[in-house]
Protein backbone atom coordinates (compact mmCIF):
# COMPACT_ATOMS: atom_id res chain seq x y z
CA UNK A 1 0.00 0.00 0.00
CA UNK A 2 1.55 3.73 -0.78
CA UNK A 3 1.85 5.67 1.53
CA UNK A 4 -0.07 8.62 1.59
CA UNK A 5 2.37 11.84 1.67
CA UNK A 6 2.04 14.35 5.09
CA UNK A 7 0.48 17.20 3.10
CA UNK A 8 -1.74 15.70 1.44
CA UNK A 9 -2.58 13.46 4.75
CA UNK A 10 -2.94 17.27 6.67
CA UNK A 11 -5.13 18.56 4.27
CA UNK A 12 -7.33 15.89 3.62
CA UNK A 13 -7.50 15.86 7.76
CA UNK A 14 -8.46 19.74 7.38
CA UNK A 15 -11.17 18.92 4.70
CA UNK A 16 -12.99 16.28 6.67
CA UNK A 17 -12.79 18.51 9.79
CA UNK A 18 -14.19 22.02 7.77
CA UNK A 19 -16.56 19.56 6.43
CA UNK A 20 -17.90 18.21 9.91
CA UNK A 21 -18.16 21.49 10.94
CA UNK A 22 -19.87 22.55 8.34
CA UNK A 23 -22.78 20.01 9.00
CA UNK A 24 -22.74 20.75 12.64
CA UNK A 25 -23.36 24.54 12.34
CA UNK A 26 -23.17 25.76 9.05
CA UNK A 27 -25.79 23.65 7.46
CA UNK A 28 -28.72 24.96 10.57
CA UNK A 29 -26.81 28.42 10.21
CA UNK A 30 -26.98 29.02 6.51
CA UNK A 31 -30.50 26.87 6.02
CA UNK A 32 -32.93 27.84 9.34
CA UNK A 33 -35.86 29.75 8.28
CA UNK A 34 -35.43 33.52 9.25
CA UNK A 35 -37.67 35.33 11.03
CA UNK A 36 -37.12 38.20 8.37
CA UNK A 37 -40.34 40.46 10.26
CA UNK A 38 -40.84 43.89 7.51
CA UNK A 39 -43.40 45.99 7.39
CA UNK A 40 -47.09 46.45 6.33
CA UNK A 41 -47.06 46.80 2.14
CA UNK A 42 -44.18 46.62 -0.40
CA UNK A 43 -42.24 49.32 -1.87
CA UNK A 44 -44.05 49.61 -5.43
CA UNK A 45 -47.00 48.06 -4.76
CA UNK A 46 -49.27 50.65 -6.08
CA UNK A 47 -46.75 50.87 -9.17
CA UNK A 48 -47.24 49.07 -12.56
CA UNK A 49 -46.00 48.94 -16.11
CA UNK A 50 -47.38 50.76 -18.55
CA UNK A 51 -47.15 51.49 -22.44
CA UNK A 52 -48.03 54.84 -23.74
CA UNK A 53 -50.46 54.26 -26.75
CA UNK A 54 -51.01 57.73 -27.27
CA UNK A 55 -49.97 61.63 -27.23
CA UNK A 56 -54.04 63.38 -26.30
CA UNK A 57 -51.94 66.60 -25.94
CA UNK A 58 -48.75 68.54 -25.44
CA UNK A 59 -47.95 72.46 -25.04
CA UNK A 60 -46.16 74.52 -23.01
CA UNK A 61 -46.55 75.79 -19.65
CA UNK A 62 -44.32 78.09 -16.99
CA UNK A 63 -43.10 76.27 -13.74
CA UNK A 64 -41.69 78.87 -11.37
CA UNK A 65 -40.26 80.97 -14.11
CA UNK A 66 -38.92 77.86 -16.03
CA UNK A 67 -40.87 77.21 -19.46
CA UNK A 68 -41.34 73.42 -20.80
CA UNK A 69 -43.22 71.34 -22.32
CA UNK A 70 -45.91 69.14 -21.20
CA UNK A 71 -47.98 66.10 -22.20
CA UNK A 72 -50.90 64.53 -21.52
CA UNK A 73 -51.12 60.88 -22.87
CA UNK A 74 -52.77 58.06 -23.02
CA UNK A 75 -51.56 54.55 -21.48
CA UNK A 76 -52.37 50.79 -21.41
CA UNK A 77 -51.26 48.87 -18.07
CA UNK A 78 -49.49 45.88 -18.70
CA UNK A 79 -49.63 44.30 -14.99
CA UNK A 80 -51.10 43.61 -11.97
CA UNK A 81 -55.10 44.21 -11.57
CA UNK A 82 -55.40 47.05 -14.23
CA UNK A 83 -53.92 44.90 -16.62
CA UNK A 84 -55.40 45.98 -20.15
CA UNK A 85 -56.91 49.27 -18.52
CA UNK A 86 -56.26 52.45 -20.74
CA UNK A 87 -55.41 55.70 -18.06
CA UNK A 88 -54.94 58.90 -19.20
CA UNK A 89 -51.62 60.11 -17.79
CA UNK A 90 -50.36 63.87 -17.09
CA UNK A 91 -46.62 64.14 -17.96
CA UNK A 92 -44.78 67.55 -17.05
CA UNK A 93 -47.51 70.03 -15.58
CA UNK A 94 -46.16 69.54 -11.95
CA UNK A 95 -42.85 69.01 -11.72
CA UNK A 96 -39.25 70.14 -13.83
CA UNK A 97 -38.37 67.17 -16.30
CA UNK A 98 -35.03 66.93 -17.56
CA UNK A 99 -34.16 68.36 -20.90
CA UNK A 100 -35.50 66.40 -23.92
CA UNK A 101 -37.20 63.37 -22.31
CA UNK A 102 -40.31 63.61 -23.73
CA UNK A 103 -43.01 60.26 -24.07
CA UNK A 104 -43.20 59.35 -27.24
CA UNK A 105 -45.91 56.22 -28.68
CA UNK A 106 -44.35 52.76 -27.31
CA UNK A 107 -42.80 54.40 -24.17
CA UNK A 108 -42.94 51.60 -21.17
CA UNK A 109 -42.89 53.25 -18.11
CA UNK A 110 -43.89 53.10 -14.41
CA UNK A 111 -47.28 54.36 -13.30
CA UNK A 112 -48.47 55.17 -9.69
CA UNK A 113 -52.54 54.11 -9.62
CA UNK A 114 -54.54 55.94 -7.13
CA UNK A 115 -58.08 54.93 -6.21
CA UNK A 116 -59.86 58.06 -4.24
CA UNK A 117 -62.47 58.40 -1.88
CA UNK A 118 -65.12 59.11 -5.06
CA UNK A 119 -64.25 56.05 -6.27
CA UNK A 120 -62.21 57.60 -9.60
CA UNK A 121 -58.87 55.87 -10.53
CA UNK A 122 -55.93 58.12 -11.03
CA UNK A 123 -52.47 57.22 -12.63
CA UNK A 124 -49.42 58.97 -12.37
CA UNK A 125 -46.04 58.93 -14.07
CA UNK A 126 -43.59 57.76 -11.89
CA UNK A 127 -40.09 57.11 -13.96
CA UNK A 128 -39.22 55.14 -17.48
CA UNK A 129 -38.43 51.57 -17.84
CA UNK A 130 -34.74 51.10 -17.88
CA UNK A 131 -33.91 47.28 -17.85
CA UNK A 132 -33.60 47.10 -21.86
CA UNK A 133 -30.61 49.63 -21.25
CA UNK A 134 -28.92 48.06 -18.47
CA UNK A 135 -29.54 44.82 -19.81
CA UNK A 136 -27.52 45.43 -23.20
CA UNK A 137 -25.31 47.75 -20.70
CA UNK A 138 -24.68 43.73 -19.02
CA UNK A 139 -24.47 42.51 -22.61
CA UNK A 140 -21.91 44.55 -23.43
CA UNK A 141 -20.01 45.05 -19.71
CA UNK A 142 -20.19 40.85 -20.02
CA UNK A 143 -18.34 40.76 -23.79
CA UNK A 144 -15.80 43.08 -22.88
CA UNK A 145 -14.71 40.79 -19.74
CA UNK A 146 -14.96 37.81 -21.48
CA UNK A 147 -13.07 39.20 -24.79
CA UNK A 148 -10.19 41.08 -22.68
CA UNK A 149 -10.28 37.78 -20.38
CA UNK A 150 -11.00 34.48 -22.00
CA UNK A 151 -11.39 32.09 -19.21
CA UNK A 152 -10.17 34.14 -16.29
CA UNK A 153 -13.28 36.59 -17.69
CA UNK A 154 -15.28 33.65 -17.56
CA UNK A 155 -14.40 32.64 -13.72
CA UNK A 156 -14.14 36.37 -12.68
CA UNK A 157 -18.34 36.68 -13.91
CA UNK A 158 -19.19 33.15 -11.92
CA UNK A 159 -17.30 35.16 -9.48
CA UNK A 160 -19.39 38.52 -9.15
CA UNK A 161 -22.54 36.62 -9.77
CA UNK A 162 -21.67 34.49 -6.52
CA UNK A 163 -20.82 37.82 -4.74
CA UNK A 164 -24.35 39.28 -5.74
CA UNK A 165 -26.09 35.62 -4.46
CA UNK A 166 -23.93 36.04 -1.59
CA UNK A 167 -25.33 39.79 -0.54
CA UNK A 168 -28.86 39.36 -1.37
CA UNK A 169 -28.96 35.41 0.35
CA UNK A 170 -26.89 35.91 3.05
CA UNK A 171 -25.82 38.89 4.15
CA UNK A 172 -29.19 40.94 3.84
CA UNK A 173 -31.36 38.32 5.36
CA UNK A 174 -29.20 37.79 7.93
CA UNK A 175 -29.10 41.96 9.14
CA UNK A 176 -32.74 41.50 8.72
CA UNK A 177 -33.12 38.80 11.00
CA UNK A 178 -31.87 40.73 13.99
CA UNK A 179 -27.64 39.41 13.79
CA UNK A 180 -25.41 41.44 14.43
CA UNK A 181 -24.19 43.13 10.95
CA UNK A 182 -20.44 43.06 11.82
CA UNK A 183 -20.74 39.20 12.65
CA UNK A 184 -22.43 38.67 8.94
CA UNK A 185 -20.25 41.03 7.09
CA UNK A 186 -17.88 39.31 8.23
CA UNK A 187 -18.57 35.58 7.69
CA UNK A 188 -19.69 36.80 4.40
CA UNK A 189 -16.18 38.20 3.53
CA UNK A 190 -14.84 34.91 3.94
CA UNK A 191 -16.61 33.21 2.32
CA UNK A 192 -16.23 35.75 -0.81
CA UNK A 193 -13.08 36.03 -0.50
CA UNK A 194 -12.23 32.12 -0.08
CA UNK A 195 -14.46 31.47 -3.36
CA UNK A 196 -14.00 34.29 -5.41
CA UNK A 197 -10.04 34.71 -5.75
CA UNK A 198 -9.75 30.89 -6.23
CA UNK A 199 -12.60 30.70 -8.63
CA UNK A 200 -10.85 33.95 -10.59
CA UNK A 201 -7.70 33.38 -10.30
CA UNK A 202 -6.93 29.54 -9.55
CA UNK A 203 -5.09 27.37 -6.79
CA UNK A 204 -1.65 28.60 -7.39
CA UNK A 205 0.79 30.40 -5.05
CA UNK A 206 -0.31 34.35 -6.00
CA UNK A 207 -4.02 33.60 -4.62
CA UNK A 208 -2.83 32.11 -1.49
CA UNK A 209 -0.65 35.49 -1.13
CA UNK A 210 -3.11 37.40 -1.91
CA UNK A 211 -6.03 35.67 0.41
CA UNK A 212 -3.75 35.86 3.35
CA UNK A 213 -2.79 39.28 2.58
CA UNK A 214 -6.41 40.52 2.43
CA UNK A 215 -7.42 38.69 5.46
CA UNK A 216 -4.75 40.73 7.38
CA UNK A 217 -5.63 43.92 6.26
CA UNK A 218 -9.50 43.28 6.60
CA UNK A 219 -8.65 42.86 10.22
CA UNK A 220 -6.31 45.79 9.75
CA UNK A 221 -9.29 48.04 8.54
CA UNK A 222 -12.25 46.81 10.36
CA UNK A 223 -10.07 47.69 13.67
CA UNK A 224 -9.56 51.07 12.33
CA UNK A 225 -12.97 51.68 11.52
CA UNK A 226 -14.31 50.62 14.92
CA UNK A 227 -11.78 53.05 16.65
CA UNK A 228 -12.73 55.93 14.59
CA UNK A 229 -16.69 55.51 14.71
CA UNK A 230 -16.09 55.85 18.79
CA UNK A 231 -13.58 58.65 18.59
CA UNK A 232 -15.65 60.31 15.98
CA UNK A 233 -19.13 59.72 17.97
CA UNK A 234 -20.69 58.15 14.58
CA UNK A 235 -23.53 56.21 15.64
CA UNK A 236 -24.63 54.65 12.14
CA UNK A 237 -27.50 56.77 11.51
CA UNK A 238 -26.08 59.40 9.13
CA UNK A 239 -27.76 58.32 5.71
CA UNK A 240 -31.44 58.49 4.89
CA UNK A 241 -31.91 55.23 4.23
CA UNK A 242 -30.50 54.22 7.89
CA UNK A 243 -33.38 56.43 9.45
CA UNK A 244 -35.51 54.41 7.05
CA UNK A 245 -34.65 51.03 7.71
CA UNK A 246 -35.08 51.84 11.08
CA UNK A 247 -38.89 53.01 10.86
CA UNK A 248 -39.73 50.42 8.47
CA UNK A 249 -38.05 47.19 9.91
CA UNK A 250 -39.69 45.67 12.99
CA UNK A 251 -36.58 44.23 13.99
CA UNK A 252 -34.08 45.89 15.84
CA UNK A 253 -30.65 46.67 13.58
CA UNK A 254 -27.48 47.51 14.87
CA UNK A 255 -26.90 50.90 13.18
CA UNK A 256 -23.16 51.41 14.06
CA UNK A 257 -22.76 47.43 13.25
CA UNK A 258 -24.31 48.32 9.67
CA UNK A 259 -22.11 51.24 9.12
CA UNK A 260 -18.84 48.70 10.01
CA UNK A 261 -20.12 45.94 8.22
CA UNK A 262 -20.22 48.10 4.70
CA UNK A 263 -16.85 49.50 5.57
CA UNK A 264 -15.52 45.55 5.90
CA UNK A 265 -17.65 44.76 2.46
CA UNK A 266 -16.44 48.02 0.81
CA UNK A 267 -12.93 47.71 1.27
CA UNK A 268 -13.47 43.89 0.43
CA UNK A 269 -14.34 44.75 -3.28
CA UNK A 270 -11.19 47.58 -2.98
CA UNK A 271 -8.53 45.15 -2.24
CA UNK A 272 -9.38 42.24 -4.55
CA UNK A 273 -8.23 44.10 -7.14
CA UNK A 274 -4.97 45.80 -5.27
CA UNK A 275 -3.52 42.65 -3.60
CA UNK A 276 -3.64 40.36 -6.52
CA UNK A 277 -2.00 42.87 -8.55
CA UNK A 278 0.54 43.52 -6.06
CA UNK A 279 1.21 39.66 -5.76
CA UNK A 280 1.46 39.10 -9.84
CA UNK A 281 3.79 42.44 -9.55
CA UNK A 282 6.32 40.24 -7.16
CA UNK A 283 5.64 36.87 -8.88
CA UNK A 284 6.42 38.84 -12.79
CA UNK A 285 9.82 41.09 -11.28
CA UNK A 286 11.19 37.65 -9.75
CA UNK A 287 11.02 35.37 -12.90
CA UNK A 288 12.20 38.61 -15.13
CA UNK A 289 15.42 38.55 -12.61
CA UNK A 290 15.48 35.16 -10.34
CA UNK A 291 18.57 36.64 -9.00
CA UNK A 292 16.81 39.52 -6.97
CA UNK A 293 17.40 39.01 -3.63
CA UNK A 294 14.74 39.97 -0.88
CA UNK A 295 15.64 43.60 -0.32
CA UNK A 296 15.74 44.40 -4.23
CA UNK A 297 12.49 42.29 -5.27
CA UNK A 298 10.43 44.20 -2.20
CA UNK A 299 12.01 47.59 -3.54
CA UNK A 300 10.89 47.06 -7.04
CA UNK A 301 7.76 45.36 -5.98
CA UNK A 302 6.74 48.47 -3.71
CA UNK A 303 7.38 50.93 -6.17
CA UNK A 304 5.04 49.31 -8.56
CA UNK A 305 2.75 49.63 -5.63
CA UNK A 306 3.38 52.65 -4.54
CA UNK A 307 1.89 53.95 -7.94
CA UNK A 308 -0.76 51.65 -8.05
CA UNK A 309 -1.97 52.61 -4.15
CA UNK A 310 -2.13 56.62 -5.07
CA UNK A 311 -4.29 55.76 -7.62
CA UNK A 312 -6.66 53.90 -6.02
CA UNK A 313 -6.98 56.23 -3.26
CA UNK A 314 -7.20 59.43 -5.80
CA UNK A 315 -9.85 56.92 -7.36
CA UNK A 316 -11.95 56.49 -4.19
CA UNK A 317 -11.97 60.12 -3.03
CA UNK A 318 -13.03 60.90 -6.38
CA UNK A 319 -15.75 58.41 -6.14
CA UNK A 320 -16.92 59.84 -3.27
CA UNK A 321 -17.06 63.66 -4.16
CA UNK A 322 -18.54 62.93 -7.73
CA UNK A 323 -21.35 61.08 -5.58
CA UNK A 324 -21.97 63.76 -3.46
CA UNK A 325 -21.51 66.53 -6.16
CA UNK A 326 -25.30 67.62 -5.73
CA UNK A 327 -24.86 68.06 -2.24
CA UNK A 328 -21.68 69.89 -2.47
CA UNK A 329 -23.38 72.24 -5.04
CA UNK A 330 -25.99 72.93 -3.12
CA UNK A 331 -24.35 73.68 0.08
CA UNK A 332 -21.67 75.71 -1.39
CA UNK A 333 -25.32 77.71 -3.66
CA UNK A 334 -26.51 78.18 0.24
CA UNK A 335 -23.17 80.06 1.54
CA UNK A 336 -22.97 76.41 4.12
CA UNK A 337 -20.79 77.19 6.88
CA UNK A 338 -17.74 74.24 5.97
CA UNK A 339 -16.68 73.87 9.23
CA UNK A 340 -20.00 72.61 10.08
CA UNK A 341 -20.41 70.26 6.66
CA UNK A 342 -18.07 67.97 7.20
CA UNK A 343 -19.32 67.55 11.71
CA UNK A 344 -22.41 66.79 9.85
CA UNK A 345 -23.15 62.69 10.61
CA UNK A 346 -23.21 61.63 7.09
CA UNK A 347 -20.59 63.32 5.91
CA UNK A 348 -18.26 62.46 8.75
CA UNK A 349 -19.68 58.74 7.66
CA UNK A 350 -18.21 59.63 4.41
CA UNK A 351 -14.78 60.68 5.35
CA UNK A 352 -14.09 57.90 7.99
CA UNK A 353 -15.32 55.12 5.39
CA UNK A 354 -12.95 56.63 2.67
CA UNK A 355 -10.24 57.61 4.57
CA UNK A 356 -10.06 54.12 6.68
CA UNK A 357 -10.11 52.35 3.67
CA UNK A 358 -7.35 54.50 2.03
CA UNK A 359 -5.32 53.77 5.13
CA UNK A 360 -6.30 49.70 4.20
CA UNK A 361 -5.29 50.24 0.93
CA UNK A 362 -1.67 51.91 2.04
CA UNK A 363 -1.29 48.88 4.31
CA UNK A 364 -2.35 45.82 2.06
CA UNK A 365 1.28 47.03 -0.44
CA UNK A 366 3.99 46.53 1.89
CA UNK A 367 1.95 43.17 2.92
CA UNK A 368 1.10 42.00 0.15
CA UNK A 369 4.46 42.40 -1.39
CA UNK A 370 5.92 41.11 1.62
CA UNK A 371 4.48 37.70 2.29
CA UNK A 372 4.29 37.08 -2.07
CA UNK A 373 7.90 38.12 -1.80
CA UNK A 374 8.87 35.26 1.07
CA UNK A 375 6.70 32.95 -0.90
CA UNK A 376 8.77 33.44 -4.25
CA UNK A 377 12.01 32.97 -3.50
CA UNK A 378 11.47 30.37 -0.33
CA UNK A 379 8.82 28.00 -2.27
CA UNK A 380 11.92 25.82 -3.41
CA UNK A 381 12.57 25.06 -0.27
CA UNK A 382 9.28 23.45 0.20
CA UNK A 383 9.16 19.53 -0.54
CA UNK A 384 7.51 18.28 -3.90
CA UNK A 385 4.31 17.10 -1.92
CA UNK A 386 3.96 20.59 -0.32
CA UNK A 387 4.72 22.06 -3.56
CA UNK A 388 1.95 19.73 -5.14
CA UNK A 389 -0.61 21.02 -2.39
CA UNK A 390 0.10 24.70 -3.11
CA UNK A 391 -0.58 24.05 -6.63
CA UNK A 392 1.85 25.92 -9.56
CA UNK A 393 2.92 29.82 -9.22
CA UNK A 394 0.05 30.85 -11.75
CA UNK A 395 -0.06 32.76 -14.68
CA UNK A 396 1.17 37.12 -13.39
CA UNK A 397 -1.04 39.96 -14.59
CA UNK A 398 -0.13 43.78 -14.39
CA UNK A 399 -2.05 46.42 -14.84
Amino acid sequence: MRKIPFPFLLAGMLVILAFGAFLLWGVPYFFQPLNMVGFNGTLGSHTYRARVTQIIEAGNIDLGGILQTYQRVRVTVQDGGYAGVPMEVDYGRTRILPGGQLLAIGDDIYVLINKRIDGVVEAFFVDFVREKALLGLLVVFMAAIILMGRWKGVRSLLGLGFSLVMIIAYVIPHILAGEDPVLVSLIGSGILLGSTLYLTYGWNWKTHASVVSMILVLILTGTLAALFMDFARLNGSGSEEALFLVQLSNVQINLRGLLLGGIIIGALGVLDDLVTTQSAAVFELYHTNPALGYRALFEKAMRIGQDHVAATVNTLVLAYAGASLPLLLLFTLGNGNYDYFINVEFVSEEIVRTLVGSLGLMAAVPLTTAIATLLVLNGHRLSAEWRALLGPEGEGHLH
